[in-house]
């Protein structure tokens, strides 16, 4: 039997990365779509643009920033499980080679124990296969509805603003040049944070 401990602790190590990555980037890749269509007859000279900077509103959007914790803890909590599971299994499997070496089982007893221990063993690597997809479908919940929430605000901002379009800005993958006089990054952080924190007082 491959020891399962350090299996697991490899796997719960890049699930945690791969959550916080995902939530993040997914989050990051809804946001490029926020767009809203011209509503200004004419030519290009007389649209409104203006852009977010997707980093920035995801690392300080307090909404974004408390389900990213919430999803590390647990994360967290379901490596703290595995394990310990897994040390338990390890010891067992330990006293199991220590007693078959001294002659402590007869032939029957030691292939009922071993395969007791195989089936804990795929018992343990079942919970774990089952964890690790519940955090990946929480995360996928999470992403709806941080787009969601930006899409509604985006809305209902643009509704007094009247821009044609707003672009999302993540490093150089859409602007690799834009006049910071188009930069509506912090009105709209600061609309979104308000409107998490009344909604968190109802």
């Amino acid at each position: 039997m491959i020891p399962i401990m350090k299996r697991l602790n490899y796997l719960m190590n890049g699930l945690a990365a791969l959550v916080i990555a995902v939530l993040f980037s997914q989050c990051a890749g809804k946001a490029d779509n926020q767009t809203v269509a011209p509503t200004q007859a004419g030519g290009l000279s007389e649209m409104k643009f203006a852009y977010v900077d997707i980093d920035t509103l995801l690392t300080k959007y307090n909404f974004c920033v408390d389900l990213n914790e919430a999803m590390v803890k647990k994360s967290e909590n379901v490596r703290l499980t595995l394990n310990k599971k897994a040390a338990d299994l390890d010891k067992q499997k330990k006293e199991f080679d220590n007693k078959v070496q001294y002659n402590a089982f007869t032939q029957q007893r030691a292939e009922e124990e071993y395969k007791r221990l195989v089936k804990l063993e795929q018992d343990l690597q079942n919970l774990s296969n089952k964890l690790q997809a519940e955090l990946m479908s929480e995360t996928e919940k999470n992403n709806i509805m941080l787009r969601d929430s930006i899409n509604t605000f985006l809305k209902e901002y643009n509704k007094s603003k009247g821009y044609s379009m707003i672009f999302s800005n993540t490093g150089f993958d859409n602007l690799l040049l834009a006049d910071s006089a188009y930069n509506i990054t912090k009105e709209i952080l600061e609309g979104l944070n308000a409107r998490y924190s009344a909604a968190s007082k109802e």
